[in-house]
């Protein structure tokens, strides 16, 4: 019979216990228990996720968010323009701090596609196609205040965690 011995990985941790090789180096653990980032604790004593999104996930959030948004103000508001612009603020500060820091400044440009995206549902739809169109052209306009006051937010948002990832690099350095 033949034994076959495993070959030690290249791809564990720097340091601490070897990790399975098949893991990608995000799923690996440090021999602390903790992730990557470290584990923020709850007041539970439970981690708190340390939620990080892609480009693209950011995008998907924000549109998809914005969307179920736009439909939940259409039934329970009518097509309220100023709940939709409220409701788009929360959206904003969660991309914001959401996406991953090397996506950081993708999050301004998805949010105000975002935003067109949503008040789909809401905007008065009259006249099929165009009528939808004009309605959707015409909410832009008159909600250009919220879709720039979420866009500011979401901007300076990702602008002060890039300020402080950069500044944490040149330390470790």
């Amino acid at each position: 019979m033949e034994q076959h011995r495993s070959r030690p990985s290249h791809n564990g941790p720097r340091r601490g216990t070897p990790q399975p090789a098949h893991l990608p180096s995000q799923a690996r653990r440090r021999p602390g228990g903790e992730g990557r980032y470290g584990a923020r604790q709850a007041r539970g004593g439970r981690p708190l996720p340390n939620l990080r999104l892609t480009g693209l996930g950011c995008g998907l959030f924000c549109t998809v968010a914005m969307f179920l948004l736009g439909c939940l103000d259409s039934v329970l508001f009518g097509g309220a323009l100023t709940v939709y612009g409220v409701l788009f603020l929360p959206v904003c500060v969660l991309t914001g701090l959401w996406v991953r820091a090397g996506d950081v400044l993708s999050a301004p440009v998805v949010v105000p596609i975002a935003f067109a995206v949503g008040l789909v549902p809401v905007v008065d739809g009259g006249g099929g196609l165009l009528g939808r169109l004009m309605g959707l052209f015409t909410g832009l306009a008159t909600q250009a205040g919220w879709l720039y006051c979420g866009t500011l937010l979401a901007g300076v948002i990702v602008l002060v965690r890039r300020v402080r990832w950069v500044r944490q690099r040149r330390r470790r350095i």
